[in-house]
């Protein structure tokens, strides 16, 4: 059989070859101006804002759109013969050299032709509405083994402690391996390795190859974020850098990542990044993240980096012949900086769902933003050039770190969802408990003490209903099995195999301000506090009985089946509600505490809208004291923003001084919403007036809206500036007036911000709490004492007023809408937009 199946491979290469040299011209002209990526596929609602956190549920809950032959139980090859999408000249991929998005679908759709180790599957479609690419390679299962090797994995997350001794699966089961490559569009380079990997391995005739497939399923995102891919920009259709999207999962490209995350369970991963010349290859630095079972994952992602280092080094670059350094490894050559803290990136997020090896790789030689626009072609494809090698060398390492190994690798990955489901303490590590990692010190230790469970109440609240539902289904989402109680509580016992990414939920985080001098990126991110439910903490004793498991929250909406209804908007999808209402010429009015009354003629309406939000309407005998109306905002802000502001449904227009100064019609506005990238200073007199005739009023957020309103001297107060460095989870009191009734205790700050020597008529609406406000994060003074969360205890974060020309003015020191985040803290951005 080998002899007959060497020879097609061998025939079918060759015409393969052709194809791959045919879709990749490398004499292609650079191109033009990249390409807008096209609008989003996703479904819109009535009102112009993506839709609702209710109807998008699918795929939260992170199903992909598989193809019929993708669906379980069929064995490999699953082949799919992928549709190819119109050639794009100016995708900034072929400046480089590189693999362009349209070349992709062909190239793959060969690949899979070529004899019987390629799989291809479409594992989800982009916010941009372009197909991600899941490639299977392994050598060929039937129905029968593909359904043994699903239980073996079952067996693995849901019986630990049965699958650590079943000779089956030290015998049989295949270790999963997953390569996740482009998630930052505009580091491209990991496509380009991943195509010749699987190349290499379809085409492989040596027996070392094919008993590593027979051992191995690898799997490979070919592209994580084909949007920027084709724009060359860092981020996707919507914005986001999806590398900080992993607790939140708000974009469609990080919802299919956990979706392959939790269906496939590789054991060792790598996401390939640029640029840092020499190569920078995790593990990282302290902090290192205290839900990890880190023990277990220290050992094979230090073991695997040096093999990962010897094969970039070995590819004979210099800094003298190619400009390249050699290679480095955070944990060993780096105090600070580079740290594993929190769970927002891919290699972070993958140990909560059974890896014991995931990496960041940086490849060396940078190609884009100054480099892409000022360096010669020629230069640029040598670049990238040495990135590809660099790419395809560390893969080659991985797989063979991964086989030459997979006894350990896979029992370390049973003994951390053992560990999980037993309930046992993690392990510090230390040179004693991860021989063979030289320089772990007290820097390194970071553990936690798991609770015995956490329980959410369902709430008798409007608020707290929604909130808890939302937030049950994303530990659903994530794999964490909630139970539910006699009294309609959720119970999520900690006694389970995923209980780190339970905790890294739930749990309130940690002041890490000591620790160390600086951090990567943020430092806390609390959903437990954040997204508006009510979570209690079990530490000991008994947890309350489980009646039933949850596979979905429980449906919140309902409507008063007789007068007119009140809706209070305290929650996000509360203002999706109403701003759904306002746009369908409903006649709404706002009550002195904030809510809103619906007519109950509209309840035909109103019944629709509570199935698809969740929210409820109660009956009221309140009139309302001033009619609310559909509010278009023009917001200067980031991508996050605007995102959050579209799923309350509101109608957003960006804009910038550019646009302001080019006679824009504020009839077409309402109120502005400006956070970041536009100056008071820049507008013509013509702007500035057109803005204080329109009477709109302004939301401005962070220390760009504080300079934006005392440049425009709307209200009188002195910002006073925290640590630029600080974010996390602070303790908040609200004033309870009608822009924070309802409010959380809790808020998100990012270089926070709070006001001081407040004038005549401008009122503190939120305060950082007046001791420690500070829950979890890294937030110290400056090199001058100052700017710490001590100077910020007790002042005003939230104030409003009315500007000399009449109109509102909220400003906010904290982040309320950060990354499309904190939900619990979006209405009062909401209700801010809303009292107009």
């Amino acid at each position: 059989m080998a002899r007959p199946r060497s020879v097609l491979i061998t025939t079918a290469c060759a015409a393969l070859g052709a194809l791959l040299l045919t879709s990749l011209p490398a004499s292609a002209a650079p191109p033009g101006p990249a390409a807008t990526p096209g609008p989003p596929t996703r479904p819109v609602r009535e009102d112009g804002g993506p839709e609702s956190a209710a109807a998008r549920l699918p795929r939260a809950l992170g199903a992909p759109d598989l193809t019929p032959a993708a669906r379980p139980g069929t064995g490999y090859p699953r082949r799919t013969p992928l549709t190819v999408p119109p050639a794009d000249p100016a995708d900034r991929s072929l400046k480089l050299g590189l693999a362009p998005y349209h070349a992709l679908a062909p190239r793959l759709n060969a690949l899979q032709r070529l004899g019987d180790r390629v799989s291809v599957e479409v594992a989800g479609r982009s916010a941009g509405g372009h197909e991600l690419y899941l490639v299977t390679v392994t050598a060929p299962e039937s129905a029968g083994q593909a359904r043994e090797q699903e239980r073996m994995r079952e067996r693995i997350e849901n019986a630990p402690a049965a699958a650590a001794k079943d000779p089956r699966i030290k015998a049989a089961y295949k270790t999963p391996v997953f390569f996740n490559n482009n998630i930052h569009g505009n580091e491209w380079e990991g496509t380009d390795a991943a195509l010749k990997l699987i190349e290499e391995l379809a085409t492989a005739t040596d027996r070392k190859t094919a008993g590593l497939l027979a051992r191995t399923r690898v799997y490979l995102n070919v592209t994580a974020n084909p949007d920027g891919r084709i724009a060359g920009t860092r981020a996707n259709a919507d914005g986001f850098d999806l590398n900080r999207d992993f607790v939140t999962a708000s974009q469609p490209e990080a919802r299919a990542i956990r979706r392959i995350a939790i269906d496939k369970q590789p054991a060792v991963m790598l996401d390939l990044h640029g640029y840092v010349n020499g190569t920078l290859i995790e593990p990282t630095t302290p902090p290192h993240g205290e839900n990890y079972e880190y023990d277990l994952f220290l050992k094979n992602a230090y073991a695997n980096a040096l093999g990962m280092e010897k094969a970039v080094n070995g590819l004979g670059y210099t800094p003298a012949k190619d400009g390249v350094e050699p290679a480095v490894i955070p944990f060993r050559d780096m105090p600070e900086g580079w740290d594993d803290w929190p769970p927002i990136f891919t290699p972070q997020y993958m140990p909560f769902q059974g890896a014991v090896a995931a990496h960041t790789v940086e490849f060396p030689m940078a190609v884009n933003n100054e480099e892409y626009d000022t360096l010669p072609v020629p230069e640029l494809r040598r670049r990238s050039a040495v990135n590809v090698a660099v790419a395809g060398a560390a893969m080659r390492a991985t797989l063979d770190y991964t086989d030459a190994h997979r006894a350990s690798v896979l029992a370390d990955q049973i003994e951390t969802f053992r560990r999980g489901a037993a309930g046992e303490p993690q392990r510090p590590v230390s040179e004693k408990t991860v021989p063979g990692v030289p320089g772990i010190g007290p820097e390194d230790v970071y553990t936690t003490s798991f609770p015995r469970a956490y329980v959410i109440p369902a709430g008798r609240s409007q608020r707290s209903a929604v909130a808890a539902a939302r937030l049950v289904d994303h530990l659903l989402a994530n794999d964490v099995r909630v139970g539910r109680a006699a009294d309609g509580s959720y119970v999520v016992d900690l006694r389970q195999p995923k209980r780190g990414i339970a905790n890294v939920i739930l749990a309130d985080g940690r002041d890490i301000s000591a620790d160390v001098s600086t951090m990567y990126d943020i430092s806390g991110w609390s959903l437990g506090l954040l997204w508006g439910a009510t979570v209690r903490r079990v530490e000991r004793g008994p947890v309350p009985a489980v009646v039933r498991q949850v596979h979905a929250a429980a449906p919140t909406g309902s409507v008063a089946p007789y007068g007119d209804l009140l809706l209070r908007l305290d929650d996000p999808e509360e203002l999706a509600a109403v701003n759904a209402l306002l746009a369908r010429g409903v006649a709404v009015r706002r009550t002195e505490s904030g809510a809103a009354v619906v007519p109950g003629a509209a309840r035909k309406a109103a019944r629709e809208l509570a199935e698809r939000y969740g929210v409820v309407f109660r009956a009221t005998k309140e009139r309302g004291s001033a009619p609310l109306a559909r509010t278009r905002v023009v917001a200067s802000a980031s991508a996050g923003e605007l995102f959050a502001l579209r799923e309350m449904g509101f109608a957003v227009v960006p804009v910038s001084a550019e646009r302001l100064n080019g006679g824009f019609r504020w009839a077409a506005g309402d109120v502005l919403y400006v956070s970041r990238g536009l100056d008071w200073a820049a507008l013509s007199p013509a702007a500035r007036a057109a803005l204080r005739s329109s009477g709109a009023g302004v939301v401005a957020v962070g220390a760009e809206g504080a300079a934006f309103n005392a440049a425009a001297g709307l209200l009188k107060v002195t910002p006073v500036a925290g640590n630029p460095d600080a974010n996390g989870v602070v303790r908040v009191r609200a004033a309870g007036s009608p822009l924070t009734a309802g409010a959380p205790g809790h808020a998100f700050v990012y270089a926070p911000l709070w006001f001081m020597g407040l004038g005549a008529g401008v009122r503190t609406e939120l305060a950082y709490a007046p001791l420690a406000p500070l829950v979890s994060g890294h937030w110290r003074a400056g090199a001058d004492g100052r700017g710490g969360p001590a100077d910020a205890a007790g002042r005003a974060a939230v104030v409003s007023g009315r500007a000399g020309y009449g109109a509102p003015v909220v400003l906010i020191g904290t982040e309320p809408l950060f990354r499309d985040h904190p939900k619990g803290s979006f209405a009062l951005v909401g209700r801010a937009l809303l009292s107009r």
